[in-house]
């Protein structure tokens, strides 16, 4: 059992906190944001997974990934939810449990071809400020502390070389995947380049983000790095909340 598997106590926040994590495709942020949860007692939204929701929505209706109108029609007839469960959330669409249907890569691809167009993105953005109202949460996505919690207490940019994600994410497909590396890291190339040039919250770090390079890290150590990022912030919240008084 790695040190994240167990809660810290010590470390535990007296208030609700919010944990932003961005970062590319592929960089781990989902089981980063996973550890933290269990780790300092706080809940994980995955963004992702409801851009992914909405994406699965569009293919089963048939709407045209790159019909900007026809989709902002779509949006205002869903409802997607997130409910904690286990080591993954559960999410919700339209009432449905979808958690097991979205992570196949017809539904990533077409989640990072939505989720370009500012009218989606700005209906997310209002989803997830409401899910993290309270805090106590941790939130990884690609926007998270620069423009849905841009006052996170504490905001880490996860990213790694393109081929260390790419080798990442073939690993996690398993031997019956017929695709071949040299797909998996193309296919994240071309979206890094979507991810970092839209035109609507394109993917950067926040100016006060601490960046991890995972590039030559284990899991563990990732984790660990995360983690020691995160407490080192805690530390400091009942100063700055007094510099602020």
């Amino acid at each position: 059992m790695s040190s994240a598997d167990s809660p810290l106590p010590s470390t535990r926040p007296a208030r609700k906190i919010v944990v932003a994590i961005d970062g590319p495709a592929g960089a781990g942020k989902s089981t980063i944001a996973r550890h933290l949860a269990r780790h300092f007692g706080l809940l994980n939204l995955e963004t992702g997974a409801m851009y992914r929701a909405f994406a699965l929505k569009a293919l089963r209706t048939h709407v045209l990934l790159d019909d900007t109108e026809a989709l902002q029609t779509l949006a205002e007839d869903t409802s997607i939810r997130l409910e904690a469960g286990g080591d993954e959330n559960r999410v919700l669409l339209d009432d449905e449990d979808v958690t097991g249907l979205i992570r196949n890569q017809t539904v990533t691809d077409a989640a990072s071809r939505v989720s370009i167009f500012p009218a989606i993105r700005s209906w997310m953005v209002c989803l997830q400020q409401q899910m993290g109202a309270a805090g106590g949460v941790v939130m990884e996505g690609r926007d998270i502390g620069t423009v849905v919690f841009p006052n996170a207490d504490a905001k880490i940019f996860l990213d790694a070389a393109p081929e260390v994600r790419g080798m990442r994410r073939f690993e996690q497909l398993g031997t019956a995947h017929s695709t071949q590396p040299e797909e998996v890291i193309r296919d994240l190339r071309a979206r890094d380049e979507r991810d970092r040039n839209r035109a609507d919250s394109p993917l950067k770090p926040a100016s006060d983000a601490v960046l991890l390079d995972s590039t030559n890290m284990t899991l563990d150590e990732a984790v660990k790095a995360a983690e020691d990022i995160v407490a080192a912030r805690l530390t400091q919240l009942p100063a700055l909340a007094e510099a602020s008084n």
